[in-house]
This record gives C-alpha cells, structure tokens and sequence, in this order.
C-alpha cells in the first residue's frame, strides 16, 4: 500500500535546484534503499518526508494516520544521561501525559481544589482521560518495551544501559537512535546511512531489524553489502530524478547498466532516423523552391513538422565525471612489513592495565591486499598508529622493509588541517603552482571556488576525496586505510576498488564494508581478543570459514564431553 505519494515536488537551496518535479512512490510494505551521488539531494528528501523540511512546491500526500521515524546521520542525544535514561525520551506523547498526569496529581493535593467538589470533579476527569489516553499509548508495559528495543539492538547488560551518551561511540548512537524508533514502531522509517561507523556485529544487528521490520522503510546507504540483504527495490536520485528498480543492490546496477545500453541503441537509432528525415525535407525543400514546385515545398514542410512531434529520447549519460585517482605504487621490499609478538597494554584511571594487543603477528608480503577486520574496540586503529610509529608498543617488534615508503589515510580526517585551504592542502603536499593545484583538486570533482576554501567547509565525503588526491601525492607503495570508504558515495568507491586492484603495491585496510573487502582483499585478518586470525579470501569467505572453525570447535567439544561420559 501507499505511505507516501510525492509529486512535481520542488525544493531550492540558496538559489541553486536540488530536484524539481520529482514524482515518488514510497510502499509501506517494503524496504526501499535510496541511493545516488553525494549532493544528489538524498537526506535532503529525507528531511522534507520527516516535515523537518518545507519544499518550496508540489505535494506531498500521505497515507491517514501514517507516523513517520527518522534517524538521522548523526542523531542528537541528551549529554550527561544513560543510554536507559535516553530511551526512555522515545515517546513524546507518553512523557506529555505523565507531564499532565503529574500537573493532575499535585492539583488533587492542593486544599482549593479537593474542597472545592466541582473543581475536584473536573480534575477527577482529567486524571481519567489521561490515563485512558496512557494505556492507548502502550504506557503499562512501556519500560519492557523500551528494554527488549535496547536488547534488539545489543544493549542488553544492565552495564550496557548506564552507559554515559556521552562516552557513546558513533556506532553506538546510532544503535540507540534506532532502538528509540523500535519503541515508537512508526509506520515508515526513515534511515539516513545507518550502517556508519558500525562494526559488523552492529550491521549484522541492523540488517536483522530491517528485515524484520512490520512497515516501510527507506534507507540512504553506501554500503552495497547491507542494500543486497534487506532492499526488497532501489530508488535511484540523479540529475533531479528518481528512478525505481526492483530488487536488491546487485540486480540495480546489472539492470541500470542494461537500460543504459538500450537507451543508448535507442538514441543512436532515433537520431539516425532524425539525421535521416532532416535530409529528406531539406532536399524537398531547395528542389521546391528551385523549381517553383508547391507540391514538394509543402511535402518537405509536413517532414519536418512530423520532425517536431517526435517524443526525443535522452542521451544516456554513460560516463560521468568520477574522482580520477591514480595509486602507481612501486616494487620496493618483497617483505614489506612483519609483526613479531605485538603486545599493547593501556593503564586506565584505576591505575589497572588494559591489555589491546597480546602477541600479535602479521606478514605482508608486496603486491598483498589484506583487509584488517575486528569489533570497535578491539585494537585495530591502535595497531596502525603503532605501524606509523606514533605509538610505543609495550612487547614485540614492528619491522617495515627498507625500501617502503608508508602512505596513510585516516578514518577521522585527522591528518587535514582545517584551518588551510584546499589549494594551501595541495601545494604543502607537492610543488604545485597554484593554478596546477586547482587543476589537480579538479580531477577529484572540487570546483574552483572550492578549492579556494578552507577544509573546514567540505563535507564528510568531500574530505574524503582530499585525503584520496594527498593519498596520490605521496607516491607510496604500502598503503594503510583505515574505513576509506566510509562518506563516499558509491560510484567513488567503485574508482577506489578499481584502482587498488591495478596498484604496485601492498595494501592494509580497515574496512566494515564487506562488498568492498570481497572486491578488493585476498586475505582477512580478523582481530579480536587482542590476536589475529588469518583467514584466505574476502569478508564473504572470511565468514564462510569463521562459522566453519566454530562449527567444528562446537563439535570437537561435544565429542569431549561425550567421551567424559562414557
């Protein structure tokens, strides 16, 4: 059934279209993954179908009594409270009422109220009504409610539930956003890249509630992985215009490149019959007019108009302008890195030790691609910052090859200077003129203007091509990622994957997006518990295998105990 029917709808921002008539149908029956390059307008839509945003025409026609949820890219928690406390805020109507309930209550203990039996009455009233309203809302069993959200979401522990939001990672609030929506169960769902800086336990959590979700949902997401698992169609924004496929994220891009193709063969062969007709009515016409022939003048005329009435096909778009990263690399060491018996330990506040990393060992070999995979927590970013040599490892050796020049992009930007602009970016990488650093910084989809801004300004995923192009600037040959991926829309991830399937050299990456580590990684180190286990292939024979070795563990432990038995 219908949720949402959007039609010629406009919106403008400073000046500038993000789309306009945009027609849409959104089901209330299925999972819809709404995809398209960055500044396509995606959370824009979002915001407009949340009503957090007014469009400046058409109409938006909803389904009666539809309740709408929206999790933002960043939701908004209250500082200084628990992750209980927080989920406790999901329902505004039911704390309005308890409001009111509390108002009635002190009312009932004030002396010119119960000695007054008419006033009395009136609040007696009240206090009924709200009630009533209360059990509508599902206000009796709301705290189990609340704690099985949490507990679909991993927030089982009582530990778990006093967590400070504020010591919050940002997958956990993400979590917590979701499971304040779980309590409420609006009838759409508004998702805006909810798999961000989840672990693969998280997106293996979010994908099961998606799926088992009893509404409409519409999900922005990059991650090509997740939109194969739970997408039921894919709505594609581009150039203004959205275009639905049925299925998942894989029969979209097979069926997208399939139409393409035939637009493309249908425009070539309409333009040919256009080309054709033209000719015919100019001949027509100079002969016409040659020889003073009405009849041919009037034939040439009707060509051209019948030329007129026809319904044009649009030329495909079969190249777009993709961020032109090139990673060269070159042989170096045959050794390119070797960890011997790594230990990290951290001393807390408490004065105990945490123990990150104990007797880790990992061998890189040129030309290998291994993707480095674990939960938050477990020590993957601490093993780079001790690689990169910006921390001291407690026990065991670190030995890059000598012919290795280390390149690195971080997760959190935190090799950019804010304060410079893009242009001081570039020249402070390179000996660039100002002019070639702007054509440069071009080649990675920054416009002039851009280019003379500083950092601070770009978003999440224009930062991220920044450090792309700096990436290239430093002519490394052992690259380490960490989540490369993450605020790229997909079509720079696609340049991302095509390029380091060509590059010289060796790559480590940090990775939670499993369709970018079955496409680029040979082998999987899996971090956890302070070890790595190695395992040969992609995150999909990763997992493969993992489940296999816990199988196997299981029934190893169970023919034990049998043999105890007996």
């Amino acid at each position: 059934m219908i949720a949402v029917q959007i039609t010629a709808l406009n919106v403008t921002y400073i000046a500038k279209p993000i789309f306009t008539d945009l027609a849409w149908q959104i089901h209330d029956d299925r999972c819809t993954g709404l995809v398209g390059p960055n500044g396509a307008g995606k959370s824009t839509l979002l915001h407009v179908l949340a009503g957090q945003l007014t469009a400046d025409g058409g109409s938006i026609m909803r389904q009666s009594g539809l309740t709408v949820g929206y999790l933002r890219q960043e939701p908004v928690l209250e500082p200084g409270c628990t992750v209980w406390e927080e989920a406790l805020t999901a329902s505004t109507a039911l704390a309005e009422i308890e409001a009111q309930l509390a108002a009635c209550e002190a009312q009932l203990g004030d002396p010119a109220v119960y000695g007054d039996e008419t006033k009395l009455a009136h609040v007696l009233d009240e206090q009924a009504r709200l009630l009533q309203r209360y059990e509508e809302l599902g206000g009796l069993n709301y705290e189990g409610r609340v704690r099985a959200a949490l507990a679909r979401v991993g927030f089982e522990r009582d530990i778990d539930l006093s967590l400070k939001t504020d010591s919050l990672s940002g997958g956990q609030r993400k979590l917590v956003g979701l499971a304040k929506l779980l309590v409420t169960a609006p009838k759409l769902l508004l998702l805006d890249e909810p798999d961000n800086h989840l672990d693969m336990a998280g997106k293996a959590l979010l994908e099961s509630v998606i799926r088992d979700y009893k509404g409409g949902v519409v999900i922005v997401s990059h991650d090509r992985y997740l939109l194969d698992v739970v997408a039921d169609e894919i709505a594609e924004l581009e150039d203004g215009r959205m275009t639905v496929y049925p299925g998942n994220y894989s029969e979209y891009a097979f069926e997208k490149q399939a139409r393409l193709m035939r637009q493309q063969q249908m425009f070539q062969a309409q333009q040919k019959e256009i080309t054709r007709l033209e000719q015919a009515a100019k001949r027509l016409l100079i002969w016409g007019r040659t020889y003073d022939n009405e009849k041919l003048i009037k034939r040439g005329k009707s060509i051209e108009k019948r030329i007129e009435r026809i319904e044009r096909i649009d030329k495909p778009v079969l190249d777009r302008k993709r961020m032109a990263l090139e990673l060269s690399g070159w042989r170096g060491s045959n050794k390119v890195l070797e960890i011997s018996d790594l230990d990290r330990v951290f001393a807390t506040e408490s004065g105990e030790e945490k123990i990150v990393l104990a007797g880790v060992n990992l061998l890189l070999w040129h030309r290998e691609r291994v993707g480095l995979v674990g939960p938050n927590g477990a020590g993957k970013s601490v093993l780079f910052r001790l690689i990169l040599g910006e921390d001291e490892p407690s026990g065991g050796t670190i030995a890059i090859g000598p012919s290795v020049n280390v390149g690195y992009y971080a997760q959190q930007h935190e090799t950019l200077d804010y304060n410079l602009t893009l242009i001081e970016t570039i020249r402070n990488a390179a000996p660039l003129t100002e002019h070639n650093a702007v054509s440069f910084l071009g080649r990675f989809l920054f416009s002039y203007e851009q280019a003379r801004s500083k950092v601070s300004t770009l978003s999440g995923g224009e930062r991220s091509r920044l450090q792309m192009a700096l990436l290239m600037l430093t002519n490394a040959n052992f690259l380490l990622l960490d989540e490369p991926t993450n605020n790229l829309d997909i079509a720079s991830v696609e340049v991302l994957e095509d390029v380091l399937s060509e590059f010289e050299g060796t790559l480590l990456v940090i990775s939670h997006d499993r369709y970018f580590l079955d496409r680029v990684a040979g082998r999987i180190a899996d971090l956890e518990d302070g070890m790595i286990s190695e395992y040969i292939g992609g995150y999909s024979d990763f997992q493969a295998e993992k489940t296999e070795r816990k199988q196997r563990q299981i029934r190893m432990k169970e023919g034990r105990r049998g043999t105890n038995v007996k």
